[in-house]
C-alpha cells in the first residue's frame, strides 16, 4: 500500500522527533562583543556563501534567501505560514541568510548559515488558533524545525533547523516534501489538512512538550 502524506510525515513526527531533538548541535558562544566568529552557525551548519540562494515563497510576492540544504524545509514552513497563519505581503515579511554576525543570542548566529527565518508577522503575538497551527506546522517537520518561542530568549518571530546538515531526519523529511511535490499527492495550495484533528493536535502537543523540555 502506497503511504499517504498523512502517515508519512506522522512517522516522521513520531520517530524523526526523538532523532531531531538528540542530534541538536550547538555551537560556540559568541565574543565577548557579541559577534559570532565561528565558521559554523549555532545548530553546527557551515557559513558557506556559495550554498545559498534567493527562493520564491509560492503563493506570495515574496522571496528569501536561505542554504540550498535547508530551503525545502523551511520554504515548508513559509508556506504553510502564508497560508494559514498570516499572509506574506512581500520579501520585507520574510528574513533569511545575513551576513552581519552582531548576534544577541547564539541562536541568532543561524540566520548567517541561511539555516533560520524571521517571520515578522508574529512580532505583536499570535492568537491561540494561529499558534495551534504553528505547532502543527513543527509535527508536519517532526522536529526537524525549532520555534524561537520555544527558545531563550523568546523570539516568536524565528524558526530554524534544529538539526546538522548531514542529519537522516532533515534528509528524510526533505525527501518526504520533494516526492510529494513531484507526485502531488498532497493538498492543493492553500488547502492542508484539518491541524485540529485529536491526532494531529496530540502529535503537536508531544513534540511541543518534547522541546520546551530541551529548551536552551
Amino acid at each position: 500500500m502506497t503511504p499517504t502524506r498523512r502517515s508519512v510525515l506522522l512517522s516522521v513526527g513520531a520517530v524523526g522527533a526523538g532523532t531531531a531533538l538528540s542530534g541538536v548541535l550547538t555551537g560556540p558562544a559568541a565574543a565577548a562583543d557579541g559577534t559570532w566568529d565561528s565558521p559554523r552557525s549555532a545548530n553546527g551548519w557551515p557559513m558557506d556563501p556559495d550554498a545559498v540562494g534567493s527562493f520564491r515563497v509560492e503563493g506570495s510576492p515574496a522571496t528569501v534567501r536561505l542554504h540550498r540544504a535547508a530551503a525545502p524545509v523551511l520554504l515548508h514552513v513559509v508556506r504553510r505560514w502564508h497560508y494559514e497563519v498570516i499572509p506574506l505581503r512581500g520579501s520585507r515579511h520574510v528574513l533569511g541568510h545575513r551576513t552581519d554576525r552582531a548576534v544577541g543570542a547564539a541562536y541568532e548566529s543561524n540566520y548567517l548559515s541561511g539555516s533560520a527565518i524571521a517571520l515578522l508577522g508574529a512580532g505583536d503575538g499570535l492568537w491561540p488558533h494561529q499558534e495551534a497551527i504553528v505547532r502543527d506546522i513543527l509535527a508536519d517537520c517532526g522536529g526537524v524545525v525549532r520555534w524561537g518561542t520555544d527558545l531563550s530568549p523568546a523570539d516568536a518571530c524565528h524558526f530554524q533547523i534544529d538539526v546538522g546538515p548531514d542529519a537522516r531526519a532533515l534528509r528524510r523529511l526533505t525527501e518526504i516534501l520533494h516526492a510529494r511535490s513531484v507526485h502531488h499527492n498532497g493538498p492543493r495550495p492553500g488547502a492542508v489538512e484539518d491541524p485540529a484533528t485529536p491526532e494531529r493536535r496530540a502529535g503537536a502537543r508531544r513534540l511541543a512538550k518534547a522541546q520546551a523540555e530541551n529548551r536552551r
